[in-house]
């Protein structure tokens, strides 16, 4: 980078001047002195004539107009020194004038340089990118040309799996008007044996009043033993003690009670009825104590009462086959609320008269 340096000028003037006025009143006063001693010497020389007084007059007189004129010229030279000085300092002046506008210029184009250089490197830095662009460029082009070839091939297989799903569409056409047929037949089949399914059900439903009313009887007025829409209820706590699946004595008679009124109905409905009891089991949502042997959940408990149930109507009689047990827990309470009095109605055994 280029720097340019000005060094500063001593200025010599004022130094050369004073030397040489100091020179003037040296040579003034030599002059003097001389003038002064030769003089005397004449004065006091008695032997000397008046030519040499006048001659001393005429050397006096030529001496004081050599001082004149050596002051004038003294004085000339000073105003021409001063002059010369002035002219020197004025020069100086626009040296450094000059001197400042070039530091100035070498300062412009230190920035100038430093301005292209940063350019420089930025056009270099942005050729650098579009190379790199241009290198991106090619290999996307690469990559583009690959896709296009990978979906040509691509655009051949879905055109020959268009063709098989064509051919597959025609066969399953086919198929379908083939299974059209077989629905219309099957349709006639589903509804006559919906009708002969309808017709059990109406036969059934002639049973199940019944059914339910001989319970009744045979129960007598008891408060633990309700009649719900198709589905009679026995509450858990006259058929079991608490917490437990084994059938109580007093359990045990209701169960005979109900045995007899179903042995009564085995032998009255028709045997082209296929008919089942389901006894469904529920408890409360108290949680099983921790430790309970013979089951772990409510769950477990509801299923082994319905079981218990079961066994003690086959031990007085009933078919087992016309028995089904299930265990519901607490998922199907009667009662929302959390008393006492919610809780044993959700403890219960509901036997219902149903089909297959």
């Amino acid at each position: 980078m280029l720097n340019i340096r000005f060094k500063e000028k001593t200025n010599a003037w004022p130094g050369f001047v004073d030397l040489f006025s100091n020179l003037v009143i040296i040579l003034i006063f030599l002059l003097i002195v001389f003038v002064f001693l030769w003089t005397t010497t004449n004065v006091f020389n008695k032997d000397a004539s008046d030519n040499k007084i006048a001659a001393l007059e005429r050397i006096q007189k030529f001496q004081a107009e050599q001082i004149v004129k050596i002051t004038a010229d003294k004085d000339e030279t000073e105003q021409q020194l001063l002059t010369a000085k002035n002219i020197m300092e004025n020069q100086e002046e626009q040296i450094s004038a000059q001197q400042m506008e070039q530091q100035n210029m070498s300062n412009a184009y230190e920035q100038q340089i430093a301005e292209l250089t940063t350019m420089l490197a930025q056009a270099n830095t942005a050729k650098d990118e579009m190379t790199r662009m241009e290198a991106e460029r090619h290999e996307l082009q690469d990559k583009m040309s690959e896709q296009i070839v990978e979906s040509n091939h691509h655009i051949s297989e879905l055109n020959e799996r268009v063709s098989e799903l064509q051919s597959a569409l025609d066969k399953a056409e086919a198929s379908s008007r083939q299974r059209d047929v077989e629905y219309v037949e099957m349709s006639q089949k589903l509804n006559k044996a919906l009708a002969d399914k309808v017709a059990e059900l109406s036969a059934l439903s002639e049973y199940q009043s019944e059914f339910y009313k001989q319970i009744k009887l045979a129960l007598g007025n008891r408060t633990t033993v309700k009649q719900d829409g198709d589905r009679f209820i026995v509450s858990s706590d006259i058929l079991f003690p608490s917490g437990s699946y084994k059938v109580s004595l007093d359990g045990q008679n209701q169960l005979r009670l109900l045995a007899n009124v179903i042995k009564d109905f085995e032998n009255k409905i028709p045997t082209n009825i296929d008919w089942i009891i389901r006894v469904d089991g529920h408890t409360d949502n108290k949680p099983v104590m921790s430790g309970t042997v013979g089951y772990k959940n409510n769950m477990q408990l509801s299923l082994l009462r319905a079981t218990a149930v079961v066994n003690e109507l086959v031990k007085n009689g009933v078919s087992k086959r016309r028995l089904v047990p299930s265990g519901f827990g607490e998922l199907h309470p009667v009662a929302l609320g959390k008393d006492a009095d919610s809780l044993q109605k959700n403890r219960r055994i509901e036997l219902q008269l149903t089909n297959k």
